[in-house]
Formats: structure tokens, C-alpha cells, sequence
């Protein structure tokens, strides 16, 4: 059966259609702006904007005076300096910065630069944190997802001052999730609603600028209807080919080891006005419309944070993952500042000969002796023998096996995961890797002293397997739906239930928002109860979120009399 995965999901923003400008119209706009007597143009830029930008604004603005707003921050050297201690030494984790931007700017430059404007002709301010300056007359905010900044990296772009070209990409993208892009967001929510256009410059050779009563509209009809986010693949040295044929992706990539397909941390948004389709960090919303979209009892929980993430993990035809743990709450936050830890599941949404999963600890095992076995397999001594020490549990398509933090685990190869996880990054401690490397050639990183300091010791065979694995409980079966409760644990403040149905389904999302991913069935349709928001359709895999402004709707199968599966997933607040 052909594909019918949508790998490009929009919301249509209708009212603004001759508003908005493309690729083909932008530079007539700042053209415009240029043709003022007396104007200041303020382009403020999230870390990561590309220098073709810059030369577009210039080159149709024709400013009689520009000013860069990186002359207002330190000297990169000092800004890494003052970062140090959010950064360490590690690879990929750092400890959060919940500071701001005007952290990092000195003081006298900034006077100095401010008090430098002219009072007449034409003025461009350009860069990171340029509205510190001066709020413009025209506020023009460039904006760009995380994902492209990741890419971006990765081809040899450095961070904010930094020369850093060729660093370990890991690196750069620790610098930015932990202090960058923290201070980014926190200074453009500071602004959001003053901004007079936003510009998309995800697509290099294609910025789109929208104005900003017609993007911050965007989000608030977003906030009251469900939907999907933009979701981005990436291979990886376990990855497998499943999410090739369901997701229709390229066959000519060796593997598919990632999908984030529900995570607004790191994915996108497209809203459609007309012809012109804009791309925005999903985090926006987030930020912009939390207690809509969360719900207020969210919103007071966890503050402008979306909580959960839905992710795949494929392995069919691929490697077992790295042996793991996750941190325990009071880990997480003395050790690097987050306020809640990585507690998770892994749904199996297909399995392969051979799959399964590695979950807790043998009966019997000795404490001691794995220790010293985890330590000699990383300096290469030893091939860590992880069926001595972990239980391995064969699965099928439809187990769900439940994962709170201090549970060691991985998903063995040939093994579909769609992963239902709380959201904090990376802090997944990696014990043993298979003796393997990286696509990059390089050891993956490994952390073994924290692994064991978070490792429950007391989850062994039955204790998982009576609290675990397949927790399935019945709570309401009619001729034509049942809906089960499949976890999570009690340790774990996420609640999953999964529906089969033949007919249609009742849900309420006014205490929570829901997140909610098809895994079985080829389409569904979402529809208000109340005719607040147009029926929306979703396909099998596909994950999507129904606000908590959505209130009331039901779910039935596109096609009458057909079965589907969903599992849905929020935060338990009671």
C-alpha cells in the first residue's frame, strides 16, 4: 500500500494572502522602507541567520548607516568565558542557563553605539539582540528553527563571536541549547508582540516575511484547533529502512535512525498564507500561546514548556540502540539545572525477527561486577556482555514497555519504537555503544560514572515484568471502542491510553493538552464537539496535538467501518 505519511503538514491562515511576501517580493518591501526620507530599520536575528540575509536587507535598503549589533556584545572570547561553566567539558551536556541576553552585552558599547544614531537619514540595525539599540521604526525579526541551525552546524557554521568552524558539531549544539538559544527565546518573547514583520530564512535563497499581526494570529487560531508538526528525519549508525517505506523517504540514504515528529523544542512549523508558505520554530507557540495550548494547570506545572515528546526509533534492518539509563529527577537538577528528568516508553509500532527490548536488571546479578565489566568495555579491555547483567524481553508489534528514569534499557535491532517520553534534551547516559562509532568516526559519548550513579539497582526480572511490560488495563469496551490504559508507570507523570475502534471516540483536552500519534488504521478524523475547529485528518504513524484550548472532540476512522489504533498521551494531574 502506497504511503500516505505526510511529510509536509501546514495550517492554512486565511485574511492576509496580498500581505505577505515570498522570495520573488521581499526585496521590493525593504526597497520600500528605503525610499523613507528618515527611517530606522531595526533586523533583529536569532543565532544561526545566514549572511545572504544580510546582504539582501542591505542591498535593497541601501541604508546610509549601519550598524552591527554583535559590536554591543563581548568579544567572543569573553562570552565563552562566561558561558564556561554552562558548558563543561562534555560532548553533549552542559548545565542550563537561565539568564538573559543582556547578559552577555557591554554595557558602554551599547551606550556608546546607541548614542551614535544619526537623528536623520536612513539606518539599518542588523543582528543578534539589534532592537537593544534602538525599537526602530520598522522592527523586522529573522527568525529560524533549530533543526536548520543543527544542519547548519554540522556543514561547519560556528557559533554566535566564535570561530569555532570546525568544531565537534556536538559541541557547537550544546552551546546552543544551553545558554544561545535559551537567551534567544527569552529575548524574542520579550518582543514578540511589538515585531512589525517576521522573516522566515530557513530556505537558503528563499526568505519569506509575514506581518506580524498575521503570524501572531497564525499561532492563536494554531492554539484552538489540532495539529501537526513539521517532522525531520536522520540516519544514524544503528538506523534501520521501516521508516523509509511508511514515511516515503529517500531509498538512496543508507538508513533512518531518528523521526522527531513531536517535539516543539526541536521542530517546525509551516502556516500557509496563499501562495506563500512560512516556516517557524514550533517553540513559538509554545512560547507565545502556552496556556492555550498546554492548558493552565500545564502552564503553572511546567511553566512555557511543552512537557512531552513523541519520537521514532527504527532499527529494522538496523543495530541494537546504546545501552542506557536516564537521570533521576534530583540528578537532573543539581547536576545541570532541569526541573524535571527524562522518563519515558517505548511503543512497538512494528517488529521484525529477532526484536525486542533490554530492560532492567537480571535477577542475581552482581552490582560490583558490572561495574568493573561497564569500565573495562570502555577503555576496549572487554566487549561489555550485556546479556549477563540485563534482561532482554522479545516484543511484538503492539507491546508497550514503560521506561521511568533509573531503568537501564535499550530497543534491539529490528525493532520499530515510537519513544512517549518526558522532554528534557540529552541526558541519556550511555553505558556501552557494541563496540561501535559514530557516523562521524568518533566514539560516541559515553557515561558510564553517571549511568551507574542513577542506575535503580532494585529493578530486576519481576519487578519489571509485574510493572513494565505490557501494563494493559481495560477501562471501557463498547461494540465499537475500547479504550485501554497501557501506563505510564506510577513514578512517571505521563499517561498513555490506547483506543481501537470501528466507530468514534469521545475526548475532552480542556484539563491538558493531548498528543496523540496513529498506529494502526490509514486515516483518522479529529472534529469539534462544539464547532470550534474544522475536521482534521491524520494518517498512519503521524503524530499530532490537540491544544487545550481544542476542548471537546471525537475521533473516528475516515473510512466508516474501518479499524484504527491511537495511542494518547498527557500530562496526570490527578
Amino acid at each position: 500500500m502506497k504511503s500516505n505519511y505526510q511529510k509536509f503538514p501546514e495550517t492554512v491562515i486565511s485574511g492576509f494572502e496580498d500581505r505577505v511576501f515570498s522570495e520573488h517580493t521581499i526585496r521590493d518591501f525593504f526597497k520600500a522602507l528605503g525610499e523613507k526620507e528618515n527611517h530606522i530599520l531595526v533586523v533583529e536575528c536569532y543565532p544561526g541567520v545566514d549572511d545572504e540575509i544580510r546582504q539582501m536587507v542591505l542591498q535593497s535598503f541601501a541604508p546610509d548607516t549601519l550598524i552591527d549589533s554583535e559590536d554591543i556584545f563581548f568579544d567572543g572570547r569573553k562570552l565563552t568565558e562566561m558561558m564556561a561553566p554552562h558548558l563543561t567539558e562534555d560532548r553533549v551536556r552542559g548545565v542550563m542557563y537561565y539568564g538573559r541576553m543582556e547578559d552577555f552585552v557591554d554595557a558602554s558599547a551599547l551606550k556608546n553605539i546607541s548614542e551614535s544614531i544619526p537623528a536623520g537619514g536612513r539606518t539599518c540595525i542588523f543582528g543578534v539582540g539589534a532592537g537593544l539599540i534602538h525599537p526602530g521604526d520598522t522592527l523586522v525579526y529573522c527568525d529560524l528553527a533549530r533543526w536548520e541551525i543543527q544542519l547548519r552546524m554540522r556543514r561547519g557554521m560556528p557559533n554566535f563571536k566564535q570561530e569555532n568552524y570546525c568544531e565537534d558539531p556536538l559541541r557547537k549544539i550544546k552551546r546552543g541549547y544551553f545558554v544561545e538559544w535559551r537567551i534567544a527565546d527569552k529575548r524574542k518573547m520579550k518582543i514578540f508582540d511589538s515585531v512589525d514583520y517576521f522573516l522566515d530564512s530557513n530556505e537558503t535563497g528563499h526568505p519569506k516575511l509575514v506581518p506580524g499581526d498575521a503570524l501572531r494570529e497564525g499561532l492563536d487560531r494554531i492554539a484552538r484547533q489540532p495539529f501537526r508538526l513539521v517532522p525531520y528525519f536522520d540516519p544514524g549508525v544503528w538506523g534501520g529502512q521501516w521508516m523509509k517505506e511508511v514515511c516515503d523517504l529517500p531509498r538512496d540514504v543508507p538508513n533512518f535512525a531518528w523521526s522527531f515528529d513531536g517535539v516543539p523544542e526541536e521542530n517546525s512549523l509551516y502556516l500557509r498564507f496563499g501562495d506563500v508558505r512560512i516556516e517557524i520554530p514550533a517553540m513559538d507557540l509554545v512560547l507565545y500561546r502556552p496556556v492555550e495550548l498546554l492548558g493552565m494547570k500545564n502552564y503553572c506545572r511546567f511553566g512555557a514548556e511543552f512537557p512531552i515528546r513523541f519520537d521514532f526509533l527504527d532499527t529494522v534492518g538496523g543495530q541494537n540502540l546504546s545501552l542506557q539509563v536516564h537521570p533521576m529527577t534530583e540528578y537532573i537538577r543539581s547536576h545541570f539545572g532541569m526541573t524535571y528528568t527524562q522518563d519515558e516508553s517505548y511503543y512497538i509500532l512494528d517488529a521484525k525477527e529477532g526484536s525486542g527490548v533490554f530492560l532492567g536488571l537480571r535477577e542475581g546479578m552482581d552490582r560490583q561486577m558490572m561495574a568493573d565489566d561497564l569500565r573495562a568495555s570502555e577503555v576496549g579491555d572487554i566487549s561489555f556482555p550485556a546479556d549477563k547483567y540485563v534482561n532482554f524481553f522479545p516484543c511484538q508489534k503492539h507491546d508497550h514497555f514503560l521506561i521511568p528514569a533509573g531503568t537501564i534499557h535499550c530497543s534491539a535491532a529490528n525493532t520499530m519504537v515510537l519513544e512517549i517520553s518526558a522532554t528534557p534534551y540529552n541526558f541519556t547516559f550511555k553505558l556501552w555503544d557494541w563496540d561501535r562509532v559514530g557516523l562521524d568516526g568518533l566514539p560516541r559519548p559515553i557515561h558510564i560514572e553517571d549511568g551507574l550513579a542513577n542506575i535503580r539497582w532494585d529493578r530486576t526480572t519481576e519487578w519489571v515484568r509485574e510493572n513494565l511490560v505490557n501494563q494493559f488495563e481495560v477501562l471501557c469496551a463498547t461494540g465499537d471502542v475500547t479504550e485501554e490504559r497501557t501506563g505510564l508507570h506510577e513514578f512517571e507523570f505521563i499517561e498513555t491510553r490506547r483506543f481501537t475502534q470501528t466507530g468514534k471516540s469521545y475526548h475532552d483536552a480542556g484539563d491538558g493538552f493531548h498528543i496523540c500519534n496513529l498506529v494502526d488504521g490509514r486515516e483518522a478524523v479529529i472534529e469539534s464537539e462544539e464547532g470550534t475547529f474544522a475536521p482534521y485528518t491524520v494518517h498512519y504513524a503521524e503524530t499530532f496535538v490537540i491544544p487545550a484550548a481544542a476542548g471537546k472532540y471525537s475521533v473516528r476512522p475516515a473510512a466508516a467501518g474501518e479499524k484504527i489504533v491511537f495511542i494518547k498521551a498527557y500530562v496526570r494531574n490527578r
